[in-house]
């Protein structure tokens, strides 16, 4: 015999659960979600994909346009450079370059910021204050100020823009978790724990940090755009990667010579690094209202 249920019993979901319904509720976070990784994708196999290599030349098709132009062909849909080489093909080549290489200077950023940012935000008095002016100084100048006068000081180059960015960022990821950390220590519920009994180490972990992860994923997302800006204008101003590299910001300086003539060869990479920075800015403020304590 089935059994009668009186009482209707409703399920509550998870926290996790509603930040996703919430995120995903949002067109455009979830439009830019699904673009973040079709970077992913093309970060890791865009070379294996690629029609030709990044530097493979074809002297009979120089500046072909786009293959939507009645000058164009479908073998080069995007058309090519002055030396013949297939762009369509150097932006896949690039994705790596500029959105992978973006993600782990992040990640690296992210990791050495939060371990600072921890310690700093945890302590109390003349050393928390000398730090916290020290980070306002750094954070007054501009990451990619920062990043040039870096690259000036260790020479152009990809993996020297590794280090310039990754320094110029870290600052931003240790400010974020220091200023979240000393605020959240003001709660009541902090002062409860340690009435409790909770020494720092379990104050820190278990009574901060659930409330503070949301900060740190928010400022991530951030970081990656300001990455992926700072990686293209270092390689626009042909101190960061250098030719015959794919990587987008290197692929519009080389095409400035022939923006009249050929404009594509900037606006294809131009557009490749705009389309990228949206889709990261749009899931970041899709996370934002997701995370926001009004929407949990």
């Amino acid at each position: 015999m089935t059994q009668i249920k009186i009482y209707q019993e409703g399920e509550i979901p998870s926290p996790t659960r509603r930040i996703w319904h919430t995120f995903a509720e949002n067109p455009f976070a979830f439009a830019g979600l699904w673009a973040v990784i079709g970077l992913l994708l093309l970060a890791v196999f865009g070379p294996l994909i690629a029609p030709y290599s990044a530097e493979y030349q074809d002297p009979r098709a120089l500046l072909l346009a786009p293959s939507w132009n009645a000058a164009g062909t479908v073998e080069h849909f995007l058309g090519t450079d002055d030396l013949g080489r297939d762009i369509f093909s150097r932006l896949l080549h690039g994705a790596h370059l500029t959105f992978g290489v973006a993600l782990a200077i992040v990640l690296t950023s992210l990791m050495l910021g939060f371990i600072i940012g921890s310690i700093s935000g945890m302590m109390k008095g003349l050393k928390a204050s000398i730090l916290s002016h020290l980070l306002d100084a750094l954070l007054s100048i501009p990451s990619l100020l920062m990043a040039i006068l870096v690259v000036a000081v260790m020479g152009p180059g990809l993996d020297n823009v590794f280090w310039a960015v990754g320094i110029a960022l870290t600052p931003q990821f240790v400010r974020a978790t220091h200023q979240a950390i000393q605020e959240e220590l003001q709660k009541e519920y902090v002062k409860a724990a340690k009435l409790d009994g909770a020494n720092r180490i379990q104050i820190f972990w278990y009574v901060v940090m659930p409330n503070v992860w949301d900060t740190i994923i928010i400022q991530t997302t951030l970081g990656i755009s300001a990455a992926i800006l700072d990686i293209a204008a270092l390689g626009f101003l042909n101190i960061g990667a250098q030719a015959p590299s794919p990587e987008w910001g290197a692929m519009v300086s080389q095409g400035m010579d022939n923006i009249l003539t050929a404009p594509w060869t900037v606006t294809i990479p131009g557009g490749a690094i705009l389309c990228s920075v949206l889709a990261i800015n749009l899931v970041g403020d899709g996370l934002r209202s997701a995370l926001s304590p009004i929407n949990n």
